[in-house]
């Protein structure tokens, strides 16, 4: 499994296989402190210690899912626009959905994949800095791909939708040049435009709903942009409020 490579410059050119692993985001950043090739990508059946972002666990069916991280240097990058790597990737994702969905799928800040109100995947990006730069990122995907049954009904998979199932290691090659895509072009200064793409694919936005912060508080809002550290701005029936990540909430 996984003996095919993607027609990319650098990501999936190295692919290391494993049936089960603890995490390939920690594996993938062992290798970048090793010096590995940029592109080096690590995808697995099973993770047996898969995380979220800050400290959730992402749980999958062994064999049903794509899991898997890869490296790349983003040195063009100053630590206080990491969020941009972030976008690149969602939209690559995104691009790579909606070539299999077509309409529907969505981007839920910070870091989840929807196909309208239900989880397909999320992403979750570990970076290195040094002085005022990005030296290396290791971005790790989860994506719902072939699983049939999910113990939250907010979940759900690509087979689910479309009632086909896929070759795993299809979609990871196509998935790989849909990132590189996106990235090589983030790498060439499109980051104004891929914002603008980023925000008209994001999920709810410019649309009021309910929302709770970290106080417990609820109160009523509409997402009108991400600020460039990342935070969500969302504008309430008095002001404009910035939150970061865990610190808001959808309530319906």
């Amino acid at each position: 499994m996984y003996k095919s490579y993607p027609k990319t410059q650098f990501i999936g050119q190295k692919i290391i296989y494993l049936p089960s692993c603890h995490s390939t985001n920690d594996l993938a950043a062992e290798s970048l402190r090793n010096d590995a090739p940029e592109g080096t990508l690590y995808v697995t059946d099973e993770q047996t210690a898969g995380r979220g972002q800050r400290g959730n666990v992402w749980r999958t069916n062994t064999g049903e899912n794509l899991t898997f991280s890869f490296i790349v240097h983003p040195t063009f990058l100053r630590a206080t626009e990491q969020f941009r790597l972030s976008i690149a990737v969602a939209l690559g994702i995104h691009d790579f959905l909606t070539e299999l969905l077509y309409d529907g799928v969505k981007l839920k800040w910070p870091n989840d994949l929807y196909y309208k109100d239900q989880k397909l995947g999320g992403v979750l990006i570990e970076n290195s800095l040094m002085g005022t730069h990005l030296t290396g990122s290791v971005i790790g995907i989860g994506l719902n791909i072939n699983q049939l049954s999910f113990s939250m009904t907010t979940a759900t998979s690509v087979r689910q939708i479309t009632g086909k199932e896929y070759s795993l290691e299809a979609l990871l090659l196509q998935l790989c040049n849909r990132l590189e895509e996106r990235y090589l072009a983030l790498k060439d200064g499109s980051y104004n435009q891929q914002k603008i793409e980023y925000l008209q694919r994001l999920y709810r936005f410019r649309e009021w709903h309910r929302f709770q912060d970290t106080s417990g508080k609820t109160f009523n809002g509409q997402i009108i942009g991400v600020a460039e550290f990342g935070q969500l701005q969302v504008e309430t029936e008095t002001d404009v409020r910035l939150f970061d990540i865990k610190e808001i909430s959808f309530v319906q």
